[in-house]
């Protein structure tokens, strides 16, 4: 997986590329990654209310970027959000 230069705001670009069946890369739909200040804002809901509904399984775990690193995937907090409202 190919990233863009990481950036110190709350929001974080991320490519990536799939192998067609000829072998070649092909490029696919970018994803858009989220840091945790940017969910916090729009799940509306505290940094430990946050980490314990991950913990129990009822929101997305986070993609490690490194050792002390992550963030979500801004498809899978949309989806949380779409279900969230459903409820």
């Amino acid at each position: 997986m190919q990233t863009a230069p990481f950036t110190t705001s709350s929001e974080a670009r991320a490519t990536t590329s799939a192998t067609t069946s000829s072998g070649a890369l092909a490029a696919t739909s970018p994803i858009r990654l989220l840091m945790l200040p940017a969910v916090l804002e729009r799940v509306t809901i505290s940094r430990s209310g946050w980490y314990i509904g991950i913990r129990e399984g009822r929101y997305p775990a986070p993609v490690r970027l490194s050792p002390r690193r992550v963030a979500w995937r801004e498809s899978d907090i949309n989806r949380l959000i779409q279900q969230l409202a459903a409820e």
